[in-house]
């Protein structure tokens, strides 16, 4: 079994030119890949020839999990010496018509057609005199004709999913220029150092040995590090968080960051939270998101599980988490505040298991963690520190959490008014010295982020969401607060019980409770708090505060412009 950091969980290798030479592997390559094999890894051959052309050379086909040959056209299984075609082959007057044109020699597969230059002419004019929707694809002299869109990408992506493997969890390594594709799919793409030039531009490694003796080199340093000494150079899956004062982007690496958002409510750290959704879903790393208010289940790339009226089940998000790409968000509204900490214990339990397994999710995202996180929070800081490689926990102030999960966490995002509380909460739970902070607290939609790992706090104005929070129509408008959450019209004597769980029930109970409860509420800041603290809207409680003010204003007036405050901001249904 791999160990439990591991990233790269599968080694996706050429055969021609990268795994062989001259059609040959030789015996320290293949110790090498076997080697891999013990680790508890995968290994994918992606190659150009026909399946029956290569048992002609290489007869260990029991090293690797899956084969993709032909170019990505086909996909075969070593064990069960089953097949699986990805592609329609063309019509077989297509290879009469290259025979009669005297283009010899000829390679036909299953579904693949191949020659050799300088024959490329005749085969593109074949194409086009029988009007055939077909590509050609060259490599180092070879010319294959494949269905379009069929590529080694393609093929081992359909591999991949077999495995129930992400690409984000691969390693690609090759030498021609039928391997572009192959290297782009992959989180680490790694030319051999025979490669052509062009390749090698485009790899994010170059190792120093050729063909197999590349491969050996590229595996002894998976099984050393995982890759890790080589992260520098893998920049380019880096997540856009924003940009800084001078318009330098900032971004945070997909693999290995564990950041702690923090500040006051309305402060925007659901901005940040859903615009990090956003762009990992956009690079296709997955994510599971623990929701204990239900303020995410809008999110439009995400499958949402549990409502205010049933927990959502572990089962059912294994099940889901197991799927490469696929995105969950698990709504505990229905589970009681108390039970909180032990069922995201368990939950973490099980991910942890299902990230070793298969490498996703890639992402945790926490919100309100601290209404997860049990005092005795060990069994999770451990799950956190070895198990799940990005996480991103979201709460009010770093002094709720746990110091035992704050000593796990790397990166701190802070909003709102009180940046150097935060940073001297974060600090001492990681017996680390105090961080000054410079030019007061962040300005409004901006953060100050700050890696404790090393770097200064930078001043970053987040990237916004294309996808904008539908929460207003369901949760406040129309969903279901919990008790806790809710606003009871109790009057100023206590002797009412009425209790609005959403904001049409409250503004159908203000419209009929008598003048002096509605007074009562209003003027006392009862509302407003409200709405600031449970409706988590600043702006709308601002608004409600300035009435509040207003002892102009009757009570009719000031239900009457409550109601239009409410309106304006919210999406309500439409009346009968």
């Amino acid at each position: 079994m791999a160990f439990p950091s591991t990233r790269y969980l599968v080694l996706c290798c050429d055969y021609d030119g990268t795994l062989a030479h001259h059609g040959k592997v030789d015996e320290r390559t293949l110790a090498a890949c076997e080697q891999l094999r013990t680790s508890g890894r995968k290994l994918v051959l992606v190659t150009g020839r026909r399946i029956d052309d290569l048992a002609t050379v290489f007869q260990r086909f029991d090293l690797f999990d899956l084969i993709v040959a032909e170019n990505g056209a086909v996909l075969h299984r070593p064990e069960s010496r089953e097949e699986t075609l990805l592609g329609e082959p063309p019509p077989a007057s297509f290879v009469t018509a290259l025979r009669s044109r005297g283009v010899a020699p000829l390679e036909v597969g299953r579904v693949i057609v191949a020659t050799h230059e300088p024959h490329e002419g005749a085969v593109l004019e074949t194409i086009r005199d029988q009007g055939l929707e077909l590509q050609v694809t060259f490599n180092k002299g070879a010319v294959m004709v494949l269905p379009p869109g069929v590529n080694k990408a393609t093929g081992l992506a359909a591999a991949l999913a077999e495995l129930q493997l992400s690409p984000h969890n691969a390693v690609a390594v090759g030498d021609a220029e039928n391997d572009h594709a192959l290297l782009h799919l992959c989180e680490c793409a790694v030319a051999v150092a025979n490669a052509l030039p062009a390749l090698k531009a485009r790899a994010d490694i170059v190792t120093a040995g050729d063909h197999g003796a590349g491969v050996v080199e590229l595996i002894e340093e998976i099984l050393a590090d995982d890759l890790a000494a080589r992260e520098p150079a893998l920049v380019r899956h880096h997540i856009l968080l924003g940009r800084d004062e001078h318009g330098n982007e900032i971004r945070l690496p997909p693999h290995g960051c564990r950041a702690l958002v923090v500040g006051t409510s309305g402060g925007g750290k659901s901005t940040i939270a859903v615009g990090l959704m956003e762009r990992l879903e956009a690079a296709r790393y997955s994510f599971c998101v623990i929701d204990p208010e239900g303020d995410y289940e809008q999110v439009p790339f995400a499958v949402s599980i549990g409502d205010p009226g049933q927990a959502p089940s572990l089962e059912e998000c294994a099940d889901l988490l197991c799927r490469p790409g696929t995105n969950v968000i698990l709504n505990l509204l229905a589970v009681d505040l108390k039970d909180r900490p032990r069922y995201f214990e368990n939950l973490l339990a099980r991910l942890g298991e299902i990230r070793v397994r298969t490498g996703h999710p890639h992402w945790l995202i926490v919100d309100e963690a601290h209404h997860v996180l049990a005092e005795s929070a060990e069994p999770v800081a451990a799950v956190l520190d070895k198990r799940l490689a990005s996480a991103l926990l979201i709460t009010v102030s770093p002094a709720l959490l746990p110091a035992a999960v704050l000593r796990t966490l790397d990166t701190l995002i802070v909003l709102g008014d009180k940046p150097q509380e935060m940073f001297d909460e974060f600090t001492a739970a990681n017996d680390l010295p105090r961080v000054t902070l410079a030019g007061g607290p962040a300005q409004a939609g901006t953060a100050i982020v700050w890696d404790k790992r090393g770097g200064a706090p930078r001043r970053v104005r987040p990237e916004r969401s294309r996808v904008e929070r539908r929460r207003h129509v369901r949760k406040y408008a129309e969903g279901e607060l919990p008790p806790e959450r809710s606003f009871f019209f109790r009057g100023p004597e206590g002797k009412l019980n009425l209790r609005a769980q959403n904001l049409i029930q409250f503004l159908e109970l203000a419209d009929g409770v008598d003048d002096e409860t509605w007074t009562f509420h209003l003027r006392s800041g009862d509302i407003a708090a409200w709405v600031h603290e449970a409706v988590k809207d600043e702006a709308l409680a601002r608004q409600l505060a300035g009435i509040a003010g207003d002892e102009s204003l009757d009570a009719a007036t000031s239900r009457r412009k409550v109601r239009e405050a409410v309106e304006a901001t919210y999406t309500l249904p439409a009346g009968p």
